[in-house]
Parts: structure tokens; sequence; C-alpha cells
């Protein structure tokens, strides 16, 4: 089975956990180890990564800055903040209790 899109709405938690984990990253990074810890099954796409970090640079969630990447290049770093905190365990809560429901549809009694 190839690699697939991650769920819609899951996104941000991805990436929050991620900085959560790792500390401040750079968005390629951040791709990489979705992709690594969810053992290549999941695929992050730049053209969805980039605009969620903004988004979630506007919301408060995260922070960035320019930094060097570990080939010397100009990378801009994000790290999670207090707020970006608060939302990821908002997320991950929410995605349980939808998943929940999900098993419950789908498994007969």
């Amino acid at each position: 089975m190839g690699k697939m899109e991650i769920p819609p709405g899951t996104l941000y938690m991805l990436v929050l956990r991620s900085l959560d984990e790792l500390g401040p990253m750079h968005g390629y990074g951040i791709a990489q180890y979705i992709e690594r810890m969810s053992s290549a099954v999941l695929a992050v796409e730049e053209g969805s990564l980039y605009p969620a970090l903004q988004r979630m640079l506007i919301k408060g969630w995260v922070k960035a800055e320019w930094g060097l990447s570990e080939n010397n290049r100009r990378a801009r770093y994000y790290r999670l903040t207090a707020a970006g905190r608060r939302q990821l365990t908002e997320e991950i809560a929410d995605f349980q209790r939808v998943m929940e429901a999900i098993v419950r549809v789908i498994q007969p009694a």
C-alpha cells in the first residue's frame, strides 16, 4: 500500500505533536518526522504543510525564526507556543472522540 494523504482536520494535530516531540524544526523536518513516525504511510504535501504553518503562526500556536538547516541553508524554524500546546491537547481529545465514534459505527455489536 502506498502513501496516503493526511486525513482532513488532522494536519494541525500532527504538526503540533511533531513540534512538541522535536522542539524547534523547519517544515521539511516536520514532514520527514511525520512520514517516519507513520512508517511511511502518511505523506505531508508541501502545498498543504506551509499554508497550515502560516495559519498556525497567525493563530499564535507556533512562532517562527530564521536559522540554518543541517546543510547550512536558510530555513524557517517553527516552535510550539503555550497556546499551541493547549490546542494540541484539544485536537487530540477531539480526534480520539471522533475515532471512537467511527469505530462504533464500523464494528458490528
